[in-house]
């Protein structure tokens, strides 16, 4: 989830619809513009007992946090404690049980991409080091009772875990117990980009199948391959989902924004403070009537802030947001990203890419995301197939747009390569969670906590 960082504009009212576009439209560049931003989560525990460590315990989240310091990160505050840490590689923020995230840089290629990933991990596992603390690439924890998690001092998760019991039932499960893999792209027009959202969104069960790496709840096995993906299935509808109108006609920016006025507010950041304005309306506020702060305007950081409150598969604000993927160890953490970049970032991919799904129906798109989060790649497709019926042929239009991208690395390779994991995936027919599923039918004995073993 974002960290708060103040803008320029902040003061400026929103009187205009026009404004609530503009961040949209601010983020079309040309091609030769365009970036990755790599983010990524990780579970943190104690190597002695696997607990979660709490915010202020010695060699806790916040030891952990201001350690990084020796590496060039400077502490991010909110109302005097340290929630993240930012530098020349972005931020390392904190989700809302200490699930430790970096939101990666904005980078040209693939191989800046892994290796910001590998500077980051070989951090953290320094610093773990020093802690006696262990990092963990799973989707979802595979033991703790949301009882046994700590809650991070940050006053947008306080007023998002009041509202979440309300609206759904695994909200704080979201919250507490899972982790992701995301990357943002770059479009370079409004055509650009719905035709980016459309193709990523219908594929974007494909990502959850091939990363599905959240098996386990509170030590058994769930009956799920993708756990964290079933949790947003019943956390709060009106801000989650596949997004029909996407695939409508004339679907652009105008459209979205229409969306996110009907998405409820979680809260308006004021004198350093969240206040609750949860389920309330953006538009009531655009006409001074918000109820938590009545008679006063948003503005545009308001809305910006707002943009950051909805959870579809793909969202948008100033860049396209891909959100469909369990966490997992560092080889996977480069392979979404080059998924992505070899479907979206070149022209001829991106048309076959969408020739491959253009044709499903809504209720056909919506049944595939309904079932993957069980069946993964065995989930049906229209035609009487499987998710993995199509699995090679969208790794290999991703790995013609990566070649075409020919960004290449000191010895001369291109970026292709990252690919190689997801190519194992396919061939196998197995996903993560069931290789971790075999291991705890074998080995392990029936221990979860053996997946502790699993740690970056």
């Amino acid at each position: 989830m974002s960290t708060r960082n103040a803008a320029a504009g902040e003061d400026r009212l929103v009187t205009s619809r026009d404004q609530l576009v503009a961040p949209m439209q601010a983020g079309e560049k040309p091609s030769a513009s365009w970036r990755i931003g790599t983010e990524h989560e990780k579970l943190v525990f104690s190597r002695k007992d696997y607990h979660a460590p709490s915010y202020e315990e010695p060699g806790g989240i916040c030891d952990i946090l201001l350690a990084l310091k020796q590496f060039g990160w400077e502490p991010v505050e909110e109302g005097g404690k340290v929630i993240a840490m930012s530098g020349d590689d972005g931020t390392v923020s904190l989700e809302p049980a200490g699930q430790l995230e970096l939101s990666g840089a904005p980078l040209e290629n693939l191989h800046q991409t892994c290796a910001e990933t590998g500077r980051h991990l070989e951090q953290v596992k320094a610093v773990g080091e020093e802690f006696g603390i262990g990092f963990l690439g799973l989707g979802m924890w595979p033991d703790k009772t949301r009882e046994e998690l700590p809650v991070m001092p940050k006053g947008r998760y306080a007023i998002m875990m009041r509202h979440m019991p309300r609206v759904g039932t695994m909200g704080l499960d979201m919250m507490l117990r899972t982790c992701t893999i995301q990357v943002n792209l770059d479009y370079g027009s409004e055509a650009d980009m719905a035709k980016k959202f459309r193709t990523s969104l219908a594929l974007q069960p494909l990502a959850t199948a091939l990363f599905a790496n959240s098996p386990f709840t509170e030590g058994k096995p769930n009956g799920f391959l993708s756990y964290r993906s079933h949790i947003w299935s019943d956390t709060d509808p009106a801000r989650t989902g596949m997004l029909p109108f996407v695939f409508e006609d004339g679907f652009g920016y105008e459209a979205y924004v229409d969306y996110m006025l009907d998405v409820p507010m979680y809260f308006v950041f004021r004198d350093g403070k969240y206040i609750d304005a949860a389920g309330q309306s953006f538009r009531d506020f655009m006409k001074g009537e918000l109820p938590a702060l009545p008679g006063e305007l948003p503005t545009e950081v308001d809305w910006q802030d707002h943009l950051s409150t909805a959870f579809p598969e793909v969202r948008l604000k100033s860049f396209l947001e891909m959100r469909g993927a369990d966490g997992g160890p560092w080889g996977r953490i480069c392979a979404l990203p080059a998924l992505w970049v070899g479907l979206l970032y070149d022209d001829t991919a991106l048309g076959a890419a969408w020739d491959l799904v253009k044709d499903w129906s809504m209720e056909e798109r919506e049944a595939l995301r309904s079932a993957v989060p069980k069946l993964a790649l065995d989930a049906p497709i229209p035609g009487g197939r499987k998710l993995r019926d199509i699995a090679s042929e969208v790794l290999d239009i991703a790995r013609s747009g990566l070649a075409a991208r020919a960004r290449l690395d000191s010895s001369g390779s291109n970026e292709t390569g990252f690919l190689r994991p997801l190519d194992d995936i396919v061939k196998s027919g197995v996903v993560p969670a069931q290789r971790l599923l075999s291991l705890y039918e074998g080995e392990w004995g029936g221990d979860v906590t053996r997946a502790y073993e699993e740690s970056f």
